[in-house]
């Protein structure tokens, strides 16, 4: 039941009452309800919306719910969310946590209640361990938890299981060398008998069995899963540990090869006569987007355009409910190694069916736009077509033909299709640089093979005009799909982006500070004001660190039902549309189009709505979690290998990341990341400023700050693990020396303010107090090694 505060009609809550009943009234809270709470007159409604808005840009309150509609306090948690079930309460009721959570931008991970059903169908109760999909609301606090959940499936058990290498040691047995790096030389033992038949370098999962206090832990090879010896199989690693599939049912198969292509009856049209293209990477084995431009012939569009962008048509032969349906969403999207792609449907799908190709019959949802002179968007339309790809072109074959070098291919196409296109870009690069999207320069690497499956060379692609063209018109036809989508009020998926929080706005004004750059307080804060933080480091010394820093201040973006646009692009609504055959999130989007616009019977059910689309959004977002987290594992193992032959080699590098316990290392040559130990760097003690991402050097002021150019050697490769040691070579720059006071708390001097330090400034009284801890642990048979502990750690080679 709402509690309605006391309020005067006649004069505006102030912000500490608005905060107060959105507190009290979890999950309640829209612009109508405070009205109503607080017996506002219509007259001062709008100035209720502008107080919120301005709540809003603070950071103080963000919105969810169907069209954003519902307030709540930054951090709290969604209606659906990924959790793992870590505890029970003193009634037995389960505790779970978020799957997800950012503890620095939100504080400690909020603790939901599990509802559990009094009889649960055999194989659906739940279980300690379990991660499960929770449909949650905040309740009034009960011992410290504001949230109670209701399992809607089970995603995953508990694996007690550990992955790892089998090194045979020629006796029968063996031991495991485990691929996470968490477990770094804490290698297993396999006894004669327990090997499973596993041979010398094959990936195994293994059962713990018998934890000795005296050497490694015993275990049995439960599962031979592949050899590290072939070609491609580094990815096994990551495929396996993260428990990705990569083999198809034989039903979703069998059903895949039954497919038969697609034809123009039902209503679709022929556009085979239109020269769309393709420009994808070179090695790309699938084709699902083509681009077409020409001049508006519009007089009242004047210097105006004509873009169609053409999807390949998976809707079609992948349908509700059926086995290539079931599977897809499984695997959420597909996953991109170095050495091999684990697709989300099988190749007669992704690779033929669904694969544009030049000159041949496809099937395609295409939007065609109406482009002013300015780039902005003036109408659009979907239709359902038949198409002929007029040719298929790699990035770097565009855009040499583009400027002035094209092959036997692209010769024929410059004037009639690829100026039109560049056109085309020319004017939606208007548009964008108007619109202000979050432009951050970070260069992606590119990791080549050799025939083996081991690294040849890691590359920076060049970034071309043909890469952004394409991105633009992409973008554009995923903002076309969500405005359609909701002017006719059909459920969808948007793509999201949230803002970031103000907790991490403040970290970030504090660090801009310390470099003579400041964030306006207040306002709106918009993609464009990181913009131009970047604009003014450009070209200097510091441009890799700030771009660093504004990255880490960004929050994730994600799959949701619900609206909160997307800050990064700046865009209000905002949708993927254009890869269904490697995203679910674009499949669901395909279907919405054809039940909202009528263009066929397989669209999406009528029985789909929010709450449905809220549960798949949760899967698929953690699905491509999963997947980018496999992938960057994958290239970091590939790379391990790739200089494992090179420890005691020096190399160049930046500072990547900053840590308590040491310095993470880029390597400018690879890409490679590393980790120097805290403790190996200097010969004194070096103290966490977190605020100034840095380690400062307590007697010194030695630092050593994100971003700063270093010279590093390899000490240590660990290929399994994808894990690299180094020993920092240069000296970091002057600055403040740090004093440490107890454990783990520092200052530079008494003016300073360390986040979370709490310390004493007279010595004598640390010492009476260490003095009577000593006491106390004698008088209780105790033997006190802590000071000892803290001594040793101090100390370095």
């Amino acid at each position: 039941m709402k509690k309605t505060p006391k309020h005067n009609p006649n004069a505006l809550p102030s912000k500490d009452d608005i905060l107060a009943f959105i507190a009290a009234n979890p999950g309640k809270a829209s612009t109508r309800e405070i009205a109503r709470a607080f017996n506002l007159k219509n007259d001062l409604r709008a100035d209720l919306k502008r107080l919120l808005r301005e709540l809003a840009d603070d950071g103080a309150v963000a919105r969810r719910g169907h069209k954003g509609k519902k307030l709540h306090h930054p951090g709290a948690l969604p209606s659906t969310v990924l959790a793992d079930i870590v505890a029970r309460d003193r009634d037995g009721d389960f505790i779970a946590v978020p799957d997800e959570w950012d503890e620095e931008e939100h504080g400690p991970a909020p603790r939901i209640r599990i509802l559990t059903a009094r009889r649960p169908r055999p194989g659906e109760a739940a279980g300690l361990g379990d991660k499960v999909l929770l449909h949650t609301d905040e309740i009034e606090p009960e011992d410290g938890i504001r949230h109670r959940g209701r399992i809607i499936k089970i995603v995953e058990r508990p694996r007690h299981r550990v992955l790892g290498i089998f090194r045979a040691d020629g006796k029968g047995g063996g031991r495991l060398e485990p691929v996470d790096k968490k477990m770094l030389g804490r290698d297993m033992q396999i006894a004669q008998g327990a090997t499973g038949d596993a041979q010398d370098g094959d990936l195994v999962a293994v059962e713990a069995q018998r934890v000795s206090r005296f050497g490694p832990p015993n275990g049995r090879v439960v599962e031979r899963l592949g050899s590290l010896k072939s070609e491609k199989a580094v990815s096994l690693i990551a495929i396996h540990s993260h428990s990705i599939p990569d083999v198809f049912r034989r039903e979703t198969i069998n059903e895949a090869e039954a497919a038969t292509p697609a034809t123009l009856s039902g209503g679709r049209e022929d556009w085979r006569k239109l020269p769309l293209i393709t420009i994808d990477p070179a090695d790309a084995k699938d084709h699902d987007d083509a681009v077409h431009a020409e001049d508006d012939a519009d007089p009242f569009n004047p210097g105006g355009f004509i873009v169609t962008v053409a999807i390949a048509d998976v809707a079609h032969y992948v349908t509700p409910g059926s086995a290539l349906d079931r599977e897809a969403l499984v695997r959420g999207n597909s996953v991109y190694f170095p050495d091999r792609v684990v697709p989300m449907l099988p190749e007669r799908i992704s690779n033929d069916l669904c694969s544009l190709k030049p000159n041949e019959d496809r099937a395609a949802l295409a939007v065609q736009m109406v482009i002013g002179a300015d780039g902005r968007k003036r109408e659009h339309k979907f239709h359902r077509i038949m198409m002929r790809s007029a040719a298929k072109l790699a990035y770097e074959q565009a855009q040499a033909a583009i400027d002035g070098r094209p092959d036997d291919v692209t010769g024929p196409l410059v004037e009639p299709i690829l100026k039109p296109l560049y056109a085309a870009y020319e004017a939606l690069k208007r548009a964008r640089a108007e619109r202000g999207p979050l432009d951050l320069d970070l260069p992606e690497r590119k990791i080549l093979l050799k025939k083996d499956g081991m690294v040849d060379r890691v590359t920076v692609p060049e970034r071309l005009d043909a890469h952004r063209l394409i991105e633009e018109m992409m973008i554009l036809a995923n903002v076309a799909a969500a405005e359609t989508l909701e002017k006719a009020r059909t459920p969808l998926i948007y793509r999201v982006h949230d803002e970031p929080s103000l907790e991490k706005i403040n970290a970030l004004r504090e660090f801009l500070a310390s470099l003579d750059i400041n964030i306006a307080k207040g306002g709106t804060l918009r993609a464009s004001n990181f913009n131009f933080i970047l604009e003014r480091v450009k070209d200097t010394e510091r441009e890799t660190l700030v771009n660093e820093v504004v990255l880490r201040s960004q929050a994730q973006a994600e799959y949701s039902a619900e609206n909160y646009g997307h800050f990064g692009l700046n865009l209000r609504r905002y949708a993927h549309f254009t890869s269904p055959i490697r995203r679910y999130a674009d499949l669901i989007v395909h279907r919405a189009l054809i039940r909202a616009l009528h263009l066929g019977h397989d669209g999406l059910p009528g029985n789909f709505g929010i709450p449905e689309l809220a549960e798949i959004s949760a899967e698929i977002s953690a699905t491509e979690r999963r997947a980018m987290l496999a992938e960057r594992e994958t290239k970091d193992r590939l790379i391990a290998h790739f200089l494992a032959d090179r420890v005691g080699a020096t190399f160049e590098g930046k500072v990547g990341g900053v840590h308590r316990a040491g310095l993470f290392v880029k390597l400018n040559e690879t890409g490679a990341d590393g980790f120097v130990p805290a403790r190996t760097i200097g010969d004194e003690f070096f103290a966490y400023d977190e605020a100034g991402h840095a380690l400062v050097g307590s007697r010194t002021g030695e630092t050593y700050r994100l971003g700063d150019n270093i010279t590093v050697k390899l000490v240590e490769a660990a290929p399994v693990a994808g894990a690299l040691r180094f020993e920092i070579l240069s000296h970091g720059s002057q600055g403040t020396p740090v004093r440490r006071f107890g454990r783990g708390m520092e200052r530079r001097d008494k003016g300073a303010k360390f986040k979370g330090a709490k310390f004493k400034t007279d010595t004598a009284k640390g010492h009476e107090e260490k003095k009577r801890s000593e006491e106390r642990r004698r008088k209780h048979g105790k033997k006190n090694t802590r000071h000892k502990v803290r001594k040793n750690k101090g100390k370095r080679k």
